[in-house]
């Protein structure tokens, strides 16, 4: 239950929180229009970079360039993208109907024990789970014993991503981050450094994942209308390269209509989330790599929107903005975020615990006296012209919609944030 929000904890006083809500459109402003241009530069080096990787292998496709929405970038943060690459030649897919053990190692070697099985977000992925493949996905560069293994994947796609830098005479430009299994690039734009994850991603339109039981019973929000639009019309899931044996589910096109249709009663879920966003890069977590992403925030606003469905609980921006914030603090504080679609899936659960904690320290201060914090907004935004903007698609617009919140003008183009 939550405590009174008439007292002095968990309650902002009316003075504050009008200058703080008027600062933040403000700032909501800035954000949007420095990551727009962000994203723009982004677009046009991503495009060029997998005309000419698709050039070189048929099995990745181009991300064509987009004045309007591109739904293959992803903003996590103001200086952290996710960009997914479509494979080709992989359609008709059926979940696979034997359960077998793996006993191979990433360089094809047998082994005595099996392989560790898939859990939560991830899963194997089989060629023959596909009607219809293109004869280079059973090529030993991607495959082991008829899997597609995503690390085989990344190791073919990291050398492309390294020849189109050099093709495209890109050097000066982007260069090849070496941590981690993934594939990441540093990019210099006009408003600063970006870090990109270039994904390869296995798109299934057609299909609802098993692992994902949604709607709940019970539940209230979405509307039953909405969820039928989603599952049942199937916007689909995807499979996302990012791991060594297992392929990660993502459900970025069914989340991004959840965020499209966020505010079609009347309410101020979209201005709430915005505003959390701000406070999280600004006061709570900032940085280049923040352990709490976008994408974590609108997890935490797509249960906030499920425990609070109605009209009237989005009325009054203080109010939301707390539950939001209380949300937040509650994962944070015991590491543990779930997935909306797929239960098992922890989202913070290779987080680093001490930043964990640093987050929900501030945010526990937060809770307990919100003036400061607001204050600390305030002032950085009445004493610093620079911005911090963001636009993925700005949660509760449209595909090619993009509205900029606080003007209500439509800018050139946008792209989603998570």
């Amino acid at each position: 239950m939550e405590p009174p929000l008439g007292t002095q904890q968990g309650a902002m006083q009316p003075l504050v929180a009008d200058n703080f809500e008027a600062c933040l459109l403000d700032k909501v402003d800035q954000r949007r229009q420095r990551v727009s241009q962000m994203v723009e530069e982004v677009q046009k080096v991503v495009y060029h970079l997998t005309t000419e990787i698709s050039n070189q292998d048929i099995r990745f496709q181009a991300i064509p360039y987009s004045l309007m929405y591109n739904g293959n970038i992803t903003v996590l943060s103001p200086s952290q993208f996710l960009v997914t690459v479509p494979v080709r030649g992989l359609s008709g897919y059926r979940e696979a109907r034997e359960q077998r053990w793996r006993y191979y190692t990433l360089q094809g070697a047998r082994l005595t024990c099996p392989q560790r099985s898939p859990e939560g977000l991830q899963q194997w992925l089989e060629v023959q789970q596909f009607t219809k493949n293109l004869w280079q996905w059973h090529k030993a560069d991607v495959s082991i014993e008829g899997d597609i293994v995503p690390a085989k994947v990344l190791q073919v796609f990291r050398k492309l991503v390294e020849n189109a830098i050099e093709t495209c005479h890109l050097s000066g430009k982007v260069s090849v981050l070496t941590t981690g299994i993934t594939v990441h690039v540093a990019m210099e734009t006009s408003k600063g450094q970006v870090e990109i994850e270039l994904a390869p991603e296995v798109e299934i339109p057609t299909a609802w994942s098993k692992k994902a039981p949604w709607p709940r019973c019970l539940s209230r929000w979405p509307s039953s209308d909405r969820a039928k639009c989603v599952k049942v019309r199937s916007f689909g899931f995807s499979l996302l390269a990012r791991w060594h044996y297992h392929w990660q589910l993502s459900f970025l096109q069914a989340e991004r209509v959840l965020l499209e249709h966020l505010d079609e009663d009347g309410g101020c879920r979209r201005r709430c989330f915005q505003a959390l966003r701000q406070m999280k890069e600004d006061v709570w977590c900032p940085g280049r790599r923040p352990v709490i992403t976008s994408h974590h925030l609108q997890t935490v606003l797509f249960w906030t929107c499920e425990k609070y469905p109605h009209a009237q609980d989005w009325r009054a921006f203080s109010k939301g903005l707390l539950r939001l914030a209380r949300k937040l603090h509650k994962c944070v504080r015991q590491r543990f975020l779930k997935h909306f679609f797929v239960r098992s899936g922890n989202l913070l659960q290779h987080a680093a615990a001490a930043e964990l904690d640093a987050v929900a320290q501030r945010l526990a201060l937060f809770l307990q006296d919100p003036g400061p914090s607001c204050g600390l907004l305030a002032f950085r935004c009445g004493s610093s012209s620079s911005s911090v903007d963001g636009c993925r698609q700005v949660p509760g617009s449209c595909p090619g919609e993009q509205h900029r919140v606080a003007k209500g003008v439509l800018p050139t183009s946008c792209t989603s944030e998570a």
